[in-house]
């Protein structure tokens, strides 16, 4: 006898033996006469022995039965108390740490997206280098993460985004070469705290000594708002995705030098809970990152 059968066989046994019916004891255990028959001769097949003497006026516990009842109610509590600490644990929270730069209406999407698989979400946003670490803390259960290229599960393409809007359909870095005519102060490439990470930063440094710009013309800013506000204020770059430079309203380009990614991927204390979020929620975290975007020529998002 299969377990889930055994467990439903015990319920009924019990339910009949305290009211001393089979009418009445399938009524308490919410199934119909005949079901509760079917699983009290299924149960004493099982054990080869009778669990009732039945007549007309009363059902009957046999001896056997009467030792077998204890163990009976035992087992039944136990598949009772699983059942509460099941639903108790899908509906607490899979705390997961997202980076600060997400969009909040489409972390909403997320959980609401989680719902649907019966996973209650708890979004913490955190700094690149926070993520890793409240997952090993244990302060979250996952946490999406830079990871190098070459281990990325989502990708999202980086370019440069100002005021202006060019003509040409890239963005190149050594067109913001100082030259000895120039009076005003020279502009300068923004990298936001998600993009200060190696695969990033260090091809962009690589870049900027190779097409002869200062070392003050690539600039990591403390937060993103900053980033930004610096473009605003000047003729600045921000190094950002397309869906920033729209929530911004910023003309956003490719990088003309260097084909740039941020790259992430899922760290979680559990190998199940990665499995569980990555495979149901995929779709939904690529959104929250932007992964997969690009922009059009008026700087507007589209799909890839």
């Amino acid at each position: 006898m299969a377990c889930v059968d055994l467990v439903s066989a015990c319920r009924a046994f019990v339910h009949v033996s305290e009211r001393g019916s089979f009418t009445v004891g399938a009524a308490a255990a919410r199934t119909s006469q005949s079901v509760a028959s079917r699983r009290v001769a299924a149960l004493e097949r099982h054990f080869d022995e009778l669990l009732f003497e039945r007549s007309s006026r009363r059902t009957r516990l046999t001896p056997f039965g009467r030792e077998l009842l204890p163990a009976a109610r035992r087992l039944v509590l136990a598949a009772e108390e699983l059942q509460h600490e099941a639903a108790a644990a899908r509906r607490r929270p899979v705390r997961l740490a997202v980076p600060d730069t997400c969009p909040a209406p489409a972390l909403a999407r997320l959980a609401a997206a989680a719902r649907g698989h019966r996973i209650t979400l708890e979004l913490r946003t955190a700094a690149p280098e926070a993520r890793p670490y409240l997952v090993r803390a244990q302060q979250v259960r996952a946490a999406l993460v830079a990871v190098p290229p070459d281990q990325a599960r989502w990708r999202v393409p980086l370019g440069l985004a100002g005021l202006d809007r060019p003509r040409a359909r890239r963005r190149y870095l050594e067109t913001l070469r100082p030259r000895r005519t120039d009076s005003a102060p020279p502009r300068r490439v923004w990298l936001q705290p998600e993009d200060d990470v190696p695969h990033i930063r260090d091809p962009m440094v690589r870049l900027r000594d190779a097409v002869g710009l200062r070392p003050a013309q690539l600039s990591v800013a403390a937060t993103l708002t900053q980033a930004a506000a610096e473009v605003f204020a000047s003729q600045d770059l921000l190094l950002c995705s397309p869906l920033q430079a729209r929530e911004f309203g910023l003309h956003w380009r490719p990088l003309g030098e260097l084909a740039l990614e941020r790259t992430f991927g899922l760290l979680a204390a559990e190998e199940s809970d990665a499995e569980r979020l990555g495979g149901r929620l995929g779709e939904e975290i690529a959104h929250c990152l932007g992964a997969g975007a690009r922009a059009g020529e008026d700087g507007e998002e589209s799909g890839a």
